[in-house]
């Protein structure tokens, strides 16, 4: 048998931002899957609205721009934008709500600076933030999980809800208008309640809010997978959940009567999904092993911050923006050395 060799250099072709994008949706299915198993078929109208106008926006974008429509809008980018929206929102928010993000991401976000590869920020959380300071109340309205009310909402009581607003008769305005497990910790505390007292609500699970607890770990297993797989590094992920875990434990020591512990933090919330799928991507957090540490490191300082002291019940988005901001800074000194230089 003849070996065909070839002259060096030998290099490796990089996957293509189609298959990185197809593999990290690949890796949010079972999140999404846990998601609607305990909160209903809402999630599935709201991918399908963020995904039709997602592509829409990036359409008139390119346009607007006179750039060609392929290969950006077939590269899945937008498709991921608007998944990790879709995830974030309430299940049964209005219609307008979930396409005014994603327009927000895709035309603020990514193409007001030139598109992929050229934005600052994080574009759906910017779009979420945008949504969350203008329209608080329906971003922070969930329903608890079926294993909480066993009320199990069908295609056309969910599109009802979604479309319209009115809501099926099985539902009261107590059970629509449920805080997240999060929103309900800090209600709670602000009326003088300890933790132990807050915890014993019904919604709450043996790791977090009912259902949710779920939802974390199957994103936890796709985060694990795209570790496996290379798609992201190590450094931004164990960054977050050690930057969350510390302030987490250290305040719980100090008052565990008024501060949760680390796995309730860590399983509520968006934590895995923002050190997973969120604070991870490439475009706009720091690029250096060192950079990408302290920058997960930050995030999650800031997410608990800004949960424990803030008036926001979850303050991921800000603080990968927050970071975001910092990234270059982060980079500039934190190059590594070349090899063969005197340190």
């Amino acid at each position: 048998m003849t070996l065909l060799t070839t002259a060096s250099p030998h290099l490796h072709r990089a996957p293509s931002v189609r298959l990185i994008m197809g593999l990290v949706l690949l890796a949010l299915v079972p999140g999404i899957c846990v998601q609607v198993m305990f909160f209903g078929v809402g999630l599935i109208f709201q991918l399908l609205l963020a995904a039709c106008s997602g592509l829409l926006c990036e359409a008139a974008a390119l346009k607007l721009r006179h750039q060609p429509l392929t290969p950006t809008i077939t590269d899945g980018s937008v498709l991921v934008t608007a998944a990790l929206l879709a995830l974030s929102m309430p299940p049964l928010a209005p219609w307008w709500l979930i396409m005014s993000a994603v327009a927000f991401a895709v035309l603020l976000g990514k193409h007001a600076y030139g598109g992929l590869g050229f934005n600052p920020f994080n574009p759906a959380m910017l779009g979420y933030a945008v949504l969350l300071v203008s329209f608080p109340k329906p971003m922070t309205t969930y329903l608890p999980a079926n294993t909480v009310h066993p009320i199990n909402l069908g295609w056309m009581q969910s599109a009802q809800a979604i479309f319209t607003g009115r809501l099926p008769e099985i539902l009261t305005v107590d059970i629509v208008s449920a805080a997240s497990p999060l929103a309900a910790l800090k209600s709670g505390l602000s009326q003088r309640q300890t933790i132990d007292e807050i915890l014993s609500q019904p919604i709450f699970g043996s790791l977090g809010g009912q259902g949710w607890q779920w939802v974390s770990t199957a994103l936890l297993a796709g985060g694990l997978l795209l570790l496996a797989l290379k798609i992201i590094r190590w450094q931004i992920p164990v960054g977050v959940l050690v930057g969350l875990s510390l302030c987490a434990w250290f305040m719980h020591q100090i008052d565990p009567g008024k501060h949760a512990d680390v796995l309730f933090h860590l399983f509520s919330g968006a934590t895995i999904l923002c050190a997973f799928f969120i604070a991870t991507d490439p475009v706009t957090a720091a690029t250096s092993p060192r950079g990408r540490l302290l920058y997960g490191i930050g995030i999650g300082t800031l997410t608990y911050v800004i949960r424990d002291f803030g008036n926001y019940h979850d303050g991921v988005a800000f603080a990968v923006l927050l970071m975001n901001m910092a990234a270059p800074l982060i980079d500039k000194f934190t190059i590594p050395r070349k090899y063969g230089e005197a340190s």
